[in-house]
């Protein structure tokens, strides 16, 4: 009788780790060239990947990559499924100081690993999932990279340009960057296979700038010599302005649970007013060594000008600048607000005012209460593609180039 019990109990145990409520948070990635930059891996740096976990035990997770397409959708081919050496289950987890609240462990790891679990052999765009390590449909968390080959040399140059194709009041909106990349095709790339060019900015993968190959219009243009010269034009990149900040570091200004953004209090519209600098669309945790590492709910408030109509919503660094119907603030005699989950350190965010259709936000303007001047500095990733025959076909990525935004 007793056998049976002790094997109850080992099966019972064995089922309460497995169900147990898990939570990846402050989930943030990097290469380990560049902790602020757009994770790009060249063949010269590996991929980070750092996250806290809320969990009763020590869990038990896999990162699982996967190649894909134009859309970021996970390819099905065959040939690209890289099986064998997609995976690896996740080790060495951290506990946190014990004066951390709603967190227990923190995991770091870099990819490709030394054990060789993980490869990255494919160019393009790439997923990675953290999830159960036996069953690896249950997603707690993913992100996003590229994995590139730079086999020309792309030459861009950034400058200011104005839109001509309406009268925009005030003038200030009218501002935009013009940025035209050329480059010679080298003669082991077939030019009918050269596809469109993409321009992230800053860390914003979710609202990429595209020039297609087909483009001719005033502001994207494509053009070829019908030889192996090649420029892409796309002189409609607003100018913006400098993010944000909310920095919640300083134990002594922000000792409570429940914090306020800015000291102030309150925010406005920064549309004609000069700003500081900021991180380039990042984030910085603080050390989770550090016992005061810990979470605090965050409220942000906005006073608008009457003459803003719409919805507001908040966008930033802590949702990897993903515009979602859930970041709304809720209005109130005229100041909208949310309370948000953060991690102590310093992020960059900003609001957009937009329209919430079906849990979706359409109509975004992103300049209307932040402002668009010529004078702030962002960082554009370009991208070029290449339509690679090769293994059933895929979107391979043979050119790339990191530009600094000037001021």
């Amino acid at each position: 009788m007793l056998k049976y019990f002790l094997i109850l109990m080992l099966v019972t145990s064995y089922n309460c780790v497995y169900t147990q409520d898990i939570q990846i948070k402050s989930l943030v990635t990097y290469t380990t060239d560049d902790s602020l930059a757009l994770p790009v891996l060249t063949g010269e740096n590996k991929f980070v990947v750092e996250f806290d976990i809320k969990s009763d035990f020590e869990p038990n997770l896999s990162i699982l990559f996967r190649f894909c397409n134009e859309g970021w959708m996970p390819t099905n081919n065959i040939f690209l499924l890289n099986q064998n050496r997609n995976s690896k289950q996740l080790f060495y987890f951290e506990s946190l100081p014990v004066t951390v609240e709603d967190a227990d462990y923190h995991f770091k790891g870099s990819f490709p690993d030394r054990d060789g679990f993980i490869e990255l052999p494919f160019f393009g765009k790439w997923r990675f999932y953290i999830t159960d390590w036996q069953d690896t449909s249950l997603v707690y968390a993913e992100g996003r990279l590229f994995v590139v080959n730079n086999e020309l040399n792309l030459r861009s140059t950034l400058k200011r340009d104005e839109l001509e194709d309406n009268n925009y009041w005030p003038r200030e909106l009218s501002k935009v960057f013009n940025i035209t990349t050329n480059f010679n095709l080298p003669d082991d790339f077939f030019p009918s296979y050269v596809d469109r060019l993409e321009i992230i900015q800053n860390r914003n993968v979710y609202e990429p700038i595209v020039i297609e190959r087909n483009a001719n219009t005033l502001e994207r243009q494509f053009k070829w010599d019908a030889n192996r010269k090649f420029t892409y034009i796309t002189r409609d990149i607003p100018a913006g302005n400098e993010y944000r900040q909310v920095d919640i570091r300083n134990f002594n200004f922000f000792s409570s649970k429940d914090v306020k953004a800015q000291r102030d209090g309150l925010e406005f519209s920064r549309f004609f007013l000069n700003v500081p600098s900021d991180l380039n669309g990042n984030k910085i945790y603080m050390d989770y060594k550090d016992p005061y590492a810990t979470y605090l709910n965050v409220t942000f408030s906005i006073r608008p000008p009457d003459d803003v109509y719409g919805e507001i919503f908040l966008v930033g660094a802590f949702n990897n600048w993903r515009l979602s119907s859930e970041y709304k603030l809720q209005p109130e005699a005229g100041i909208y607000s949310i309370t948000i989950p953060l991690k102590r350190g310093i992020y960059d965010y900003q609001y957009v005012v937009g329209d919430d259709i079906d849990d979706e936000v359409d109509n975004a303007d992103w300049l209307m209460l932040e402002g668009n001047t010529w004078n702030n500095k962002k960082v554009y990733d370009i991208f070029l593609y290449y339509d690679e025959p090769s293994l059933g076909g895929y979107e391979r990525i043979i050119g790339y180039l990191r530009l600094p935004g000037k001021q």
